[in-house]
């Protein structure tokens, strides 16, 4: 067994919930992902126990692993939330960031943009989590970058609801995005922490917007409409 085959196996699932390919819930199928993987079951064991600490899968005895769900609860703290972790990592990115974590940061924006050009959803919603999760090594905050991390695993699967549509709109939306995140780089770069808080809450608001747009759904016709359009 090799240290690589569980580093793939790690990155594999991770991406997967990530993108819903594993919707959230879902039992992981211990015994198959061994076979897939060529693992035995406790290395699987370890990936899944390193998973549940960052908030991808949840464990319960005698029940085996599953991925993390999403009720309204979780909805509900997310968007109360979102708007204060994200300011305040900001704020902390721009006192602590490190040149190769901007470095980082601009590669991660890199991939982000090339993915929005190619129009592909799964890498958008990886690479822009990829993008956050570099701000959260930068605020270097043992207590925030916990919640960043398990906050941005809702926000990327929450996302894949809207990365998805291909209308005029949403081409603005990313495009949009992108910009946004050129200008976090930039304040993190010049040290400018009330922009970089500015920024961060401009860019989350951009993602509101979106999101409850596919988390609310339209209203019902009432029976006149159905009966004139029947």
């Amino acid at each position: 067994m090799s240290n690589n085959s569980k580093d793939t196996l790690y990155l594999d699932l991770k991406k997967r919930i990530l993108t819903l390919d594993l919707e959230p819930g879902i039992d992981l199928d211990e015994v198959k992902i061994s076979s897939e993987y060529g693992l035995s079951r406790t290395p699987v064991r370890e990936v899944f126990r390193r998973l549940a600490g960052e908030g991808y899968i949840e464990i319960i005895n005698n029940r085996g692993a599953s991925v993390s769900s999403m009720n309204h609860k979780t909805l509900r703290d997310f968007y109360l939330v979102a708007p204060l972790i994200y300011s305040t990592i900001g704020r902390l990115a721009v006192k602590n960031a490190t040149a190769n974590q901007i470095k980082d940061l601009k590669a991660a924006q890199t991939k982000f943009k090339q993915a929005v050009k190619a129009n592909n959803p799964d890498k958008m919603a990886f690479y822009n989590d990829c993008f956050h999760s570099i701000t959260g090594e930068m605020a270097d905050n043992k207590y925030i970058q916990p919640s960043l991390q398990r906050l941005l695993i809702d926000h990327a699967r929450i996302a894949q609801t809207f990365y998805r549509p291909k209308d005029e709109q949403m081409k603005k939306y990313l495009n949009q995005a992108a910009r946004q995140h050129d200008q976090i780089i930039k304040a993190i770069e010049n040290g400018d922490e009330d922009r970089a808080a500015t920024i961060s809450l401009e860019h989350w608001e951009l993602s509101r917007k979106r999101m409850e747009m596919f988390v609310i759904p339209d209203a019902l016709p009432f029976e006149s409409d159905l009966a004139v359009n029947g």
